[in-house]
Order: structure tokens, then sequence, then C-alpha cells
């Protein structure tokens, strides 16, 4: 326990932690995490006759069965008299209710029969998923407001489900068909989406020339492609190399010089090439560029760059000097603006391949303020309006890009927030922990997959539905 505050170390005998569970901090739940899903059955109900969500499910070779709703002549009444729902006997490992084509707020109610029995019958780790039309979809006042109203429900719902289970909802553009979702329900189906919770995620149809070929391979989507990741040396940016390298890519790993040996460390565990670089140099884009062509060929362009550097040099605005200001914007949004703008150059060899993916790291920090923060707040924020930005300026060419919005995430940094604030920051959440760098990585490599085109211009917030911002 050496390096342990004093709180800590009392937390961690029998006494203190008997204490704590005793104030309300029960011990979190274990969080299914991986490509693998949750055992129970996929409970399939639909609203309105939609049949999209049985479609892809059928896409991914998966079959849905009939859920349990609260209906009259399926309720009992117990011991006091009060009407209970239908309750399953086997624990369902996922629910997923197509509420494509709702319109009327009468339409709610079969989403509230499907829902009230399942809330006692998912297993741990499981999985409730909606899929409904996007509001810019749908025509009419009370269809609109009904559109956002399921946004409300299944916020609720990820508050209100127990067991590291979790709840999101899926909203489809006009055109959209299960090619276009296949990639977006497996993610949110299975353990990579562990800490996405509480989200709308919406899917638009792929862009001309944006779709898997034929070689393409769901269990290892980026076989054959080259990936760039910044700030590789560890954390987060470590984990999103071995995940990327899990999925079939070779990934170059680039970092601070000063990281060096992290860095190297890193490449040759993923097998991959280390590129020590300062991201902010003005050749920066360039140098990347040519390592790709220097370790893979004239012929040979990314597939992807995630833009995962980052530094913070947190102080209150009274106290914030010109310094530490332009450090945090430079590093964390200037350097990706300069080096994206390289990258998208279709005469630069070694550039960004079409299709291609760029993904950016925001943070709750950005959607919400933090105190101390003002400087790294604004560059999260400049990320999100970036990639959005990015999305129109793109969208006649088959390159993506977005970003993930992390929370609280294990790292060696948080780790030096006093214990105290440490875990109300854990517990502020809908599934009452910290994440963990390689949640942020799973879902940066899902909006990598080649079958993700329709995920485009959007900011994935990766927080257990932290309880900041919106």
């Amino acid at each position: 326990m050496a390096g342990r505050s004093f709180l800590e170390r009392i937390y961690a005998t029998s006494v203190g932690h008997g204490l704590a569970r005793r104030a309300g901090l029960a011990d979190p739940p274990v969080l299914l995490r991986g490509r693998v899903r949750p055992a129970g059955p996929i409970g399939l109900g639909t609203v309105t006759g939609g049949v999209l969500a049985e479609r892809t499910l059928d896409v991914l070779g998966l079959v849905g069965t009939g859920p349990l709703r609260d209906e009259p002549d399926q309720q009992t009444r117990d011991a006091d008299g009060r009407v209970r729902p239908p309750a399953y006997h086997a624990r369902l490992g996922a629910l997923v209710i197509d509420a494509t084509g709702v319109r009327t707020i009468a339409d709610l109610e079969p989403v509230r029969a499907t829902l009230r029995p399942a809330m006692r019958g998912m297993e741990k780790s499981g999985r409730v998923i909606v899929v409904a039309d996007d509001a810019s979809a749908v025509e009419g006042l009370e269809a609109r407001a009904v559109a956002q109203a399921l946004d409300g429900i299944v916020r609720t719902v990820g508050k209100e489900l127990r067991g590291g289970s979790t709840a999101n909802l899926v909203t489809c553009g006009a055109g959209v068909g299960p090619e276009d979702l296949a990639s977006t329900l497996s993610f949110l189906l299975d353990g990579r989406s562990a800490f996405v919770d509480g989200q709308v995620i919406r899917v638009r149809p792929r862009k001309a020339g944006d779709s898997p070929d034929d070689a393409y391979d769901p269990a290892r989507p980026l076989s054959g492609r080259v990936v760039a990741v910044t700030g590789a040396a560890r954390g987060i940016g470590a984990a999103i190399a071995h995940t990327m390298s899990r999925d079939g890519a070779t990934v170059i790993c680039v970092d601070v010089p000063q990281a060096g040996e992290s860095l190297a460390r890193v490449a040759n565990t993923v097998g991959g090439s280390a590129l020590q670089l300062d991201i902010t140099v003005p050749d920066a884009g360039r140098r990347i560029a040519a390592h790709v062509v220097g370790r893979h060929g004239i012929d040979t362009r990314l597939w992807a760059i995630v833009h995962n550097a980052g530094i913070t040099r947190d102080r209150l605005l009274a106290n914030l000097d010109e310094s530490r200001w332009s450090q945090v914007l430079r590093v964390n949004l200037a350097a990706q603006i300069a080096i994206n703008a390289v990258l998208l150059d279709p005469a630069i060899p070694g550039g960004l391949a079409e299709p291609g993916r760029i993904v950016g790291i925001a943070s709750t920090s950005g959607v919400a303020g933090n105190r101390g923060q003002a400087n790294y707040a604004a560059s999260k924020a400049g990320v999100m309006g970036l990639v959005r930005a990015m999305s129109e300026q793109l969208r006649d060419r088959p390159v993506t890009a977005n970003a993930v919005a992390p929370g609280f995430i294990e790292t060696d940094m948080t780790a030096a927030i006093p214990f105290v604030q440490r875990e109300v920051f854990r517990r502020s959440n809908s599934l009452s922990q910290g994440g963990r760098p390689v949640d942020v990585a799973e879902t940066i490599a899902w909006l990598c997959d080649p079958a993700s085109g329709g995920i485009d211009g959007q900011v994935v917030r990766v927080c257990g539905q932290n309880l900041v911002g919106a």
C-alpha cells in the first residue's frame, strides 16, 4: 500500500470498506468488456411495426425474441394488492426496441410497456438500445417533440438500471439501412461499449464510396490498414494503439521525443512503428505522411488519424497567464487543425486515404466546463466544434470526422487527484466508477471501423453517463 494516502489505506481495510458500504458507497458493478456480448437472449420489441432493428440484427447474424410487455392480461398482484408487470424467467442479455415510426405521444406507451418488465429483468452488464427516427427525418410538431421525448426516456433508463447495464438511443436519418446501422448496434450490444451509457448516437446513410471492401472481417475490421495515434506512449494513447492492433491495424505510434523509451515499448508490443514528434512543429503533418511512405511504401495512405495527444496546464482564470493558455490550445486544438489540413491533401503521399477516418479527443470538461480548466475546456470544446465543422467540409468526400469525450478515466494523471475528490468523480455517473483507458480506445476503434461510415460529425461521450453537462 506504499504511496497511498491515509484515507486510501483505511478504505482498503475490511473495517474501512465495511463502513464505506454502510455509508452508501457500495462496490461498483464489474463491467463486461471486450468483444463479448451478454449471455442472455436479445429481446426485440417493435412499437409501430418497424423492421429496421430486426433487419440489422439479421445482418449481424443475431435473432431477437419477443419481449414481455406490461399489459393488463400479463400483470399480477402481490400480497399488498400492487400491480406487478410480468417477470422474465431467464434474464435478458439485451433489449432492442424498434421505435422507428413513433410519431405521437400515444406511441410512447408501448415503449414504456416494453421497458418496464426489463428494468428488473436484465442480466448484469445488460444492454437496452432504442432505435428511432431522428427528429430531422420526421415532420410535424408532435412528431418532433416525441423524438426528443425518447431521448429523455433512454437517459432516465440508463440512470435506473443496475448491475453495470447501460441504455443508449440510436437515431436514424432518412434513408438509413441495416448496413449503415450494423456496426453501431454491434458496438452497443457488446462489452466494447461498457462505459458508453445514456448517449444519443446519430446514424446517417454512408457516403458514396464509404463501404467495407470484400476482404472486410468484422472480427478484425482494420486488417491491412495503417492508423496513426498521437500521444501513444502511455495511458489512453497506449490503450488505443493496443486496441487498434487487436483489430488488425498496423499502428504508427506518435509521441514527443521525451517519451521515446515508453513510445518504443508500446510500438514494439503492438508490432507497429514509433515516430518521435512534437505535433506542434509546423511540418508535423508532412512528417507523419513521410513516415507512412518510408515505412509502408509510396502507395500506402493512412486509414485513420487519432488525435489523442493533449496536455493540461490548470489554473483558475484569475491566475492563468498567456503561456499556459496558449500551450494547451496549441497542443490540444491547433495542432490537429494543421495536421488534418496536410493529411487531407490528396496530393500528399502518405496522407489520408479515401475512405478514411479522423478522430479527435474531446472531454466532458469541454461539455460542461471545469473549475481551473478554462484553457483545457476551450481546447476540448474546440475539438467538438472542429469535427462537426469538418463533417460539413468533407460532406462530398468519403472521410468521417468524429470525437470521443471521456469522463473520469482511471489513469496515472487521475491517480494523483486526492482520494475523496477522486471517489466523488468515480461515483458521479450511472455506473458508479471511473472508466478505463480501454473504454475510450474501444469507442475510437468503433468509429474507425470501415463499417462505421454512417457516424460522422459526432461527439460520443465515454463517461458512464456522467452527471455533468448534457
